[in-house]
């Protein structure tokens, strides 16, 4: 549960993931409200439910206050799912699901719209998790809302990106083929000049906070793929990427061999939380890709590289430059 969390809140940040799971909370109530009204009052309800949900691992549950008048209620919930596995990751981001789960029943009990403050974090040494839930304005799609428009990408910001992408690209590649032509010159020269090669074979480029581009040219033969997905798992390791682009314009052909090791560098990719998308296939290696009968369907592939990285900001929640925003979202 710890690796999985952790490599969801990698993809799309810690602040959209307690959103997410605050959501999820709030549609999860149907069954509890259902057995709650059962009982004469929302306390004796809540006492019930909270001996079914200690069983399936929720953590024990206890209402401190509930002014009805008011409209304001407290509850406490220790040893929770959310608190037990980031205490296991050392990281203290809020039990979000189960601030959800009482502001969804408060909405049911208050007839309003309500809102979770969580005040006590049992992940950072507090007894318990503990919230204040009352009627707010506040709600979910309103704060992604906000989220998209403190970090939306500008047009000039893209741009930049890609040319300093293209540049890159660019020199490495005129690098490359310099110490090909040098290699034979001198002998004593040959096996540095390979090391050199190889580490210029995997030109691995952070072209925005969480998203990785690595440019293949050539040929991908299975120790080139290898020297690829290890430098590549690396960089998305330490660089904490939830999006890796593989642009293989630079490669001319591509049979069934080379196929599935761009597949096994795309599932070892999303095994540690980063969405790979292939960028750039030429028309006639598409061809050659239909006449063969490979399978890539477990692929996300674009035209070019500028798409590739739209894909990845909307995928991490940054709104691109020229995308179209739907009037729900205005």
């Amino acid at each position: 549960m710890a690796g999985l969390m952790l490599g969801l809140s990698r993809m799309v940040g810690v602040e959209r993931f307690n959103l997410a799971l605050q959501s999820g909370g709030r549609d999860s109530v149907d069954g509890d409200w259902a057995h709650i009204s059962t009982f004469p009052s929302f306390e004796e309800g809540l006492a019930s439910l909270a001996v079914i949900a200690a069983a399936a691992g929720w953590g024990i549950w206890e209402v401190v206050s509930l002014d009805r008048e008011a409209e304001v209620g407290r509850f406490r919930c220790k040893n929770g799912w959310e608190s037990v596995y980031q205490r296991a990751l050392s990281v203290c981001w809020g039990s979000g699901m189960m601030g959800g789960k009482f502001a969804g029943l408060c909405t049911r009990l208050f007839g309003k719209n309500c809102w979770a403050q969580q005040v006590s974090f049992q992940a950072r040494g507090d007894e318990a998790d503990e919230f204040i839930v009352r009627p707010s304005d506040r709600t979910i799609e309103g704060d992604l809302e906000l989220l998209l428009a403190a970090d939306a990408a500008t047009r000039a910001d893209l741009a930049v990106a890609l040319e300093r992408l293209r540049q890159e690209v660019e020199e490495r590649r005129v690098t490359e083929e310099a110490l090909r032509r040098t290699e034979k010159e001198n002998a004593f020269l040959i096996a540095q000049q390979q090391k050199t090669i190889a580490a210029l074979s995997t030109p691995i480029i952070q072209v925005w906070e969480g998203i990785l581009t690595l440019p293949i040219v050539g040929q991908v033969s299975g120790a080139r793929a290898a020297t690829i997905m290890q430098a590549l798992l690396k960089e998305i390791v330490d660089r904490g990427a939830h999006h890796a682009i593989l642009d293989v314009t630079g490669v001319d052909t591509l049979d069934a061999e080379t196929a599935d090791h761009l597949l096994r560098i795309v599932r070892a990719a999303e095994l540690l939380g980063a969405r790979a998308i292939v960028t750039g296939i030429r028309p006639r290696v598409a061809q050659t890709i239909v006449e063969l009968g490979v399978d890539l369907s477990g692929l996300t592939t674009v035209a070019d590289l500028e798409e590739g990285l739209k894909t990845a900001l909307r995928g991490a929640g940054v709104r691109a430059p020229g995308a179209r925003v739907s009037p729900s979202h205005r």
